[in-house]
């Protein structure tokens, strides 16, 4: 028949659909190349086979990442669609419909929804509500409502989804096993995250029964399976499963796929979970600079990326660069998605962090404060990122001085999260570490103490005895010997605190400086004054170094230099 024969054709372009369902979708590209030169040359560009070609090339793009390449076949084959066979003909409604998708993979939400309402009026009207055509109509409205923070409205969808599908393919057809994944991914923006595991759970091993443990869907299945189990604060088991999907995706998709590219910053969130800081920030830098490179500065990937980067610099103590990348972040989110959008809030909530770092508590209180209503008005005062909000604001109440509404705030902070979360969970933990603190603060130190010790064994137990949050409880607790007047406790304490941190961190991390001046404080309570000195001014030198000479930090510590030459003066005098 030769190359150019029409059924030479039809088998390549089939083929090619293999090799798409397959997840081959580097071979399946080759094929539905040439498919579509064969068929414009000896068909013409308005035939519709033709079109079909550049249909299921445009789909092909999408799956490799390739958007601008599909949006730009797909904004073409609606117009051949629409013209040819109508607005209401199921194929142009299909045409709109692989649009809509192609929008979302960019980031442009709100065209795709409009997109997607039209799609699903047209379906329920033309081909009823139980019609599969309708019910995938409904699921992708619900994914983009997902995408857009309106996470009430997509569950309504998603749930009434699962029904119809369980109804009429049974619970093991790949639709309805996507429809439970769909579901569980509104379940974890809504913060229920062990319904969100259960599903979970279910779909990987379906997924691994019948598509294999190397398809994408399966591959998938275990990266969102992975940040739940994250979420839930089961950080190892998160690891695990992260490396393993990076290895496969890398492998599969190569490095630059926007779907690596995700298990990249997926597995650098764990590394920060598990104190890796400098692991995580080397994997962030590097999906930065891919997602710009693919997918253009004001992608909401890219934007993601320079937010997970400021994090890992607010983690290394880099403070100026993580500001200056959530001052951009916010200012992007608000462009992009407006200011009540959940990523917009969430901004603020990153830069109230690295104010606080800084030491300007007054502008972290006036974020931090919007941030809660915000959350309150949108999730409802039991959501798990409304809890986190008020947990932020007691810490930088506590920062101010005003301990009573910190204390007030904390208490209710620490029994949501026992009901919601039980007691065990790392943010459980931290919301008991913040009450000691602010029980310290109120000069109720014999309530602080019994908090810290368990918190201090929780972090041991869950954690080990060098990570970053169980150095903290160590250093808390001693910071509480301190104070009750046990000083050889607390020194024992704070020079095992001082050694790890500059193990983990280095010597001019806040942190690390932090010890610094805590020892020297022992020190002077103890009259070992030329030791106390000493430690301060290396801490002063450090902040000086580290901050400059006006800030409050360096301000502090040298002040305390003067009061101990003072005293050793006069002790001496």
């Amino acid at each position: 028949m030769g190359a150019d024969h029409p059924h030479t054709a039809l088998a390549s372009a089939n083929l090619a659909a293999t090799y798409s369902k397959l997840g081959r979708y580097s071979e399946a590209e080759r094929l539905e190349v040439e498919v579509l030169k064969q068929r414009t040359n000896s068909l013409g560009v308005d035939h519709p086979d033709t079109i079909l070609a550049s249909t299921n090339l445009a789909d092909t793009y999408r799956q490799l990442g390739r958007f601008d390449e599909a949006e730009r076949l797909e904004v073409e084959v609606l117009k051949q669609r629409t013209s040819v066979l109508g607005v209401d003909h199921p194929h142009t409604i299909l045409a709109s419909a692989n649009l809509a998708a192609t929008y979302c993979q960019l980031g442009r939400y709100i065209e795709a929804e409009a997109l997607e309402i039209k799609v699903l009026e047209q379906r329920k009207r033309l081909l009823g509500v139980d019609h599969p055509e309708t019910i995938l109509a409904l699921s992708n409205l619900a994914g983009t409502y997902r995408e857009l923070g309106r996470y009430t409205e997509s569950e309504i969808l998603e749930v009434e989804v699962l029904e119809y599908r369980t109804k009429l393919l049974g619970c093991d057809h790949p639709d309805t096993i996507l429809a439970s994944a769909n579901l569980a991914a509104t379940y974890y923006q809504l913060g229920r995250y062990a319904d969100a595991k259960g599903l979970e759970e279910q779909v990987l091993k379906q997924r691994v029964k019948f598509l294999g443990a190397n398809h994408p869907d399966t591959i998938s299945a275990s990266a969102n399976l992975a940040t739940t189990y994250s979420q839930l604060g089961q950080h190892a088991e998160a690891e695990v499963l992260k490396v393993e999907v990076l290895e496969q995706r890398t492998k599969l998709l190569g490095a630059d796929h926007p779907d690596t590219i995700v298990a990249s910053t997926n597995l650098a969130a764990t590394y920060s979970k598990l104190g890796r800081y400098e692991e995580a920030e080397r994997l962030q830098a590097d999906v930065l600079e891919q997602s710009k490179a693919l997918l253009g500065e004001e992608h909401p990937d890219t934007i993601r990326a320079s937010a997970n980067l400021a994090t890992s610099y607010r983690q290394l103590g880099r403070y100026a660069e993580a500001e200056k990348l959530e001052v951009k972040v916010l200012e992007q989110r608000i462009n992009l998605l407006g200011a009540e959008h959940p990523s917009t809030i969430l901004a603020s909530s990153n830069l109230a962090a690295t104010y606080s770092a800084l030491g300007r508590y007054a502008e972290t209180e006036r974020l931090e404060d919007e941030v809660l209503k915000q959350r309150t008005k949108s999730l409802g005062v039991e959501h798990l990122e409304t809890i986190r909000a008020s947990a932020n604001l007691a810490v930088t109440y506590g920062k101010l001085g005003k301990y009573a509404e910190a204390e007030q705030l904390e208490v209710v902070v620490l029994k949501q999260r026992i009901e919601l979360l039980g007691a065990n969970h790392p943010d459980t933990i931290r919301a008991s570490s913040n009450l000691a603190t602010t029980y310290s603060q109120l000069g109720r130190d014999s309530e602080a103490e019994p908090l810290q010790l368990e918190v201090l064994d929780q972090r041991r137990r869950l954690l080990g005895d060098n990570h970053p949050s169980t150095i903290l409880a160590s250093g808390n607790l001693a910071a509480t010997y301190h104070a009750l007047g046990r000083y050889a406790e607390a020194e024992a304490l704070q020079v095992e605190v001082l050694q790890k941190r500059r193990e983990l961190l280095g010597d001019r991390h806040p942190d690390t400086i932090a010890s610094i001046c805590w020892l020297a404080s022992t020190y002077k309570m103890t009259q070992r004054y030329s030791e106390a000195l000493e430690f301060a001014k290396r801490a002063y030198d450090s902040y000086v170094a580290t901050f400059g000479e006006g800030h409050s930090t360096a301000q502090s510590a040298a002040r305390f230099i003067a009061s101990l030459e003072n005293e050793s003066s006069v002790k001496c005098g």
